[in-house]
């Protein structure tokens, strides 16, 4: 069975809350009151709308609704609403005699006066900051002794909320007290995606924080920069080449610098439409693709009209060149190796010794030559044989042979 889900609000410009009506036998109307359980006790709220396809819960039940208010439940409702302000008040008092750093903002009773909850902020309003408000919630226990009361401590966009006034913009009505019926988490990064000025009076709300409407127009914003080419980007304008100074992304326009016709005049600035502008980069990568040479000459089976070293040369003579060297190579027979042409004589009588001749690419010596031995070769006698056409070598660090003196007779002769 599919669950009848309706959407309940339980103030005037509040979050919206799902509950439960399957177990009632007629169907609620937009605009009814019915009495739901809360973590903050039993509260009337109003059907605002009726949830066709609604998603589980986290904790995955909804909250049933009790019943429909009678009109003896809104008296009730209205009775212990204006008692609310004097128990505001006495709170807001008794926590000045104890010099307690927090800020009353309002106190909220239940429909039937069981639970009574003041709600507070801290001076810094920072959520996150504890303050210990024992005594305080103990002096308000004994003073409403007939109701249960709670604290609550609420953050700078819920007072602001709660309060109401003028907005930062200069609107009567802040955006959170006329139509926010919950808080968009803001960031920075909106402020600079929309060109705004980061200075904090211009962004910053009458709750302290960054504002809520840095969001209404984000998206179109990164839609927009999307399509548009980015700063310092060189572009082809109908005015010819041009830089990106400013982009304007609600006009689908930017600012281009063009060069100035004189060299003594200053660059002329001129707005264009997104339409009839063309990017440089892509426009110059085409133009070097079209004049690179094909890829495809060497095999011959190119018909795109491109030259082997480059754009320019026409299809026909392509062709012709093609023909050519197809009737070289059926005239060759094929496993033949084209041969050298011999040097003249001179070269190679001028021809330095121990080098070999390259007979063909197949009968090429790579290896480097031996070296001689030029070393000088002993003669019978003993003395080192000169090289034919050397120079005298320097003898003076030239070690000496070691030679064995002979032995010595008697009489002191050899």
């Amino acid at each position: 069975m599919q669950p009848n889900i309706y959407g309940i609000r339980f103030s005037k410009i509040g979050k919206i809350y799902h509950f439960d009506a399957s177990h009632l036998a007629e169907l609620l109307k937009v605009g009814e009151h019915v009495i739901v359980e809360t973590t903050r006790g039993r509260q009337i709220g109003e059907v605002i709308q009726q949830v066709a396809s609604p998603s589980l819960p986290p904790d995955g039940n909804w909250k049933p609704i009790e019943r429909r208010a009678s009109a003896a439940d809104l008296l009730l409702r209205q009775t212990w609403a204006h008692k609310q302000t004097a128990a505001m008040i006495e709170c807001r008092a008794r926590s000045a005699e104890l010099k307690l750093s927090v800020k009353i903002i309002s106190a909220e009773y239940s429909f039937d006066g069981t639970r009574l909850t003041f709600m507070f902020a801290t001076e810094n309003d920072e959520k996150d900051e504890k303050v210990d408000l024992k005594s305080l919630r103990k002096d308000m226990q004994k003073m409403f002794s007939e109701t249960q009361v709670d604290m609550r401590q609420i953050g700078p966009r819920d007072v602001a909320k709660m309060l109401g006034g003028m907005g930062a913009c200069g609107l009567e009505t802040r955006c959170c007290s006329k139509f926010l019926t919950e808080f968009s988490p803001i960031s920075i990064k909106m402020a600079k995606e929309q060109g705004i000025s980061l200075t904090p009076s211009e962004i910053t709300g009458m709750c302290g924080r960054l504002r809520c409407c840095l969001i209404y127009e984000y998206e179109q914003y990164v839609a927009a920069r999307k399509e548009l080419p980015k700063r310092n980007k060189r572009v082809i304008s109908p005015e010819g080449e041009g830089k990106v100074i400013d982009i304007f992304p609600m006009r689908n326009a930017v600012l281009v610098e063009l060069p100035a016709k004189n060299p003594q005049d200053r660059p002329l600035w001129k707005e264009f439409h997104r339409d009839v502008l063309e990017p440089w980069d892509e426009l110059e990568a085409l133009r070097r693709k079209s004049a690179a040479p094909c890829d495809r000459h060497e095999g011959g089976g190119c018909d795109c009209g491109k030259a082997r070293t480059g754009a320019g040369t026409d299809l026909e003579a392509d062709k012709r060149m093609t023909g050519q060297a197809d009737e070289q190579i059926a005239t060759e027979p094929e496993n033949q190796i084209a041969e050298p042409p011999a040097r003249p004589a001179k070269e190679r009588e001028n021809r330095p010794a121990g080098r070999q001749e390259n007979r063909g690419p197949r009968q090429q010596n790579n290896r480097p030559a031996a070296k001689q031995d030029n070393r000088p070769q002993n003669k019978p006698g003993g003395q080192p044989a000169s090289a034919p056409d050397s120079k005298p070598e320097n003898r003076t660090n030239r070690r000496k042979p070691f030679r064995r003196k002979p032995k010595k007779g008697p009489d002191g002769q050899p």
